[in-house]
């Protein structure tokens, strides 16, 4: 299976995918059938802040077109906050679409969760991940803390560099939350997997990208 990325959103996202990717491929004895195309993470950014629907599908439906041409026979968008629009896209999308959030939605059912924190943009946090992760509870930073991780999060995706300072900006949020109740914290911006992972984190994390990527997998 050929499978096509829209990456670039940001960066550090793009090369985890990538990255694990051909790990999946070696795993499964096969080689990796892969097309990647770049969108810009700041315009993604703009329009997720606008809730611009239409802005952002349109670059999708652009950048497919491109990956349809070069053979890839599904698209994956390798961004958690670039789901915002989701929905829509895979109304129009020229191929196939390997969503996230359904697979991350039958993961959390299966281990029984019912109450988590969750890290990522404003958007994502809000809305417990865009209002699909029913019946789970999902809590997101309180008080000043959901403005502090948002903009920790635009600048790791938007340089791509993680930092001790960005680093403890997401486990002080990622503490307050288990303490005040939280059995898990979602990792819910891809690029938080260039910052924390199992054993740097000091909580019991939810690697959302990493289910992504597991579903991607069994397309190979």
């Amino acid at each position: 299976m050929h499978i096509g990325l829209i990456g670039g959103i940001g960066p550090a996202a793009t090369d985890f995918y990538y990255r694990r990717l051909i790990t999946a491929a070696a795993a499964h004895n096969r080689d990796l059938d892969l097309t990647i195309v770049h969108a810009d993470a700041s315009t993604l950014l703009g329009n997720l802040i606008k809730d611009d629907h239409d802005a952002q599908c349109g670059i999708y439906r652009k950048l497919t077109n491109r990956l349809a041409a070069a053979g890839a026979q599904n698209v994956v968008v390798t961004s958690i906050a670039g789901h915002f629009c989701i929905d829509d896209f895979v109304q129009m999308s020229p191929l196939p679409v390997i969503d996230l959030i359904p697979a991350l939605a039958k993961w959390i059912k299966n281990k029984g969760m019912q109450r988590v924190g969750i890290l990522g943009t404003e958007t994502v946090m809000r809305s417990g991940m865009y209002g699909k992760l029913a019946p789970l509870d999902v809590r997101a930073p309180q008080g000043s803390g959901l403005g502090l991780v948002h903009d920790a999060y635009v600048t790791l995706a938007q340089s791509g560099q993680p930092t001790e300072a960005l680093r403890d900006t997401f486990l002080k949020a990622g503490n307050d939350m288990m303490a005040n109740g939280a059995e898990a914290i979602l990792l819910g911006g891809t690029d938080l997997n260039a910052i924390l992972d199992a054993e740097s984190a000091t909580f019991p994390i939810v690697d959302c990208a990493g289910i992504h990527l597991d579903e991607i997998a069994g397309h190979i």
